[in-house]
């Protein structure tokens, strides 16, 4: 029996890569697939009849975009009558490493002058990260991300969440935007062959495997309970 694993990002998109490499170091037995988009991975749900494989569905749960929230309740129709299907509950994969514990203090050395300049951001992500891990869901209402972005109706909470990770982000070897993910995400360090000499971050003295990194993105968001949820093992 093989497992897959079903997202809707596509294959050169920052989603993809992102998946292919956390899956690739920590589950390299399963099929990564991409759908191409939400309404194709709905599409695909529906119409699979082979009963002898596990699939595993990553749907971006954007819970205050109206399109998203239709596609979910269809694809959650679609999922209950097929017992090989398992829904994974995912914000969006910025949203994992927005919430990564050590976000902060991997992308940032210790005296770098983005921890002063980057405040509003630093603060808005956590405050976010907070009030959707206490299971509210009014996160436009706090004035620290009012401050951050004073057009905060405008987005969405993936949108945000991604808006906010690449302001974090940018101009580093962890930058994460729509179309890439920064190498420091996804090798082992320090093998990004563009890196300056100042190019210093959180990690230059610890220096991390991939599968160290992918290990302790894992156990440092809601990833690890997600896997442990559906019963997906990780390789150690």
């Amino acid at each position: 029996m093989k497992t897959y694993l079903w997202i809707e990002d596509r294959k050169d998109k920052s989603g993809y890569i992102f998946w292919q490499t956390l899956m690739g170091q920590l589950c390299p037995e399963i099929v990564l697939e991409s759908k191409t988009n939400n309404s194709e991975l709905v599409k695909a749900v529906k119409a699979l009849e082979d009963t002898e494989n596990r699939y595993i569905v990553v749907f971006d749960n954007s819970f205050d975009n109206l399109q998203v929230v239709m596609e979910q309740k269809l694809l959650r129709k679609y999922a209950s009558d097929k017992s090989n299907v398992i829904l994974m509950d995912i914000i969006c994969f910025e949203y994992i490493l927005l919430e990564f514990k050590n976000l902060i203090e991997w992308i940032y050395a210790p005296d770098d002058e983005f921890l002063v300049k980057r405040k509003k951001a630093i603060i808005a992500r956590e405050k976010l990260v907070k009030t959707i891990q206490s299971g509210e869901v009014n996160y436009k209402d706090i004035r620290e991300i009012i401050e951050y972005n004073e057009n905060v109706d405008n987005y969405n909470v993936e949108q945000l969440a991604a808006r906010i990770l690449f302001d974090l982000t940018r101009n580093t070897g962890f930058e994460v935007s729509k179309g890439s993910v920064g190498a420091c995400w996804i090798k082992s360090c320090c093998k990004w062959e563009e890196r300056m000499s100042d190019d210093i971050c959180g990690l230059d003295a610890s220096r991390l495997s991939i599968k160290e990194k992918m290990m302790q993105i894992c156990e440092g968001t809601s990833l690890l309970k997600q896997f442990q949820n559906i019963g997906l093992e990780v390789a150690v």
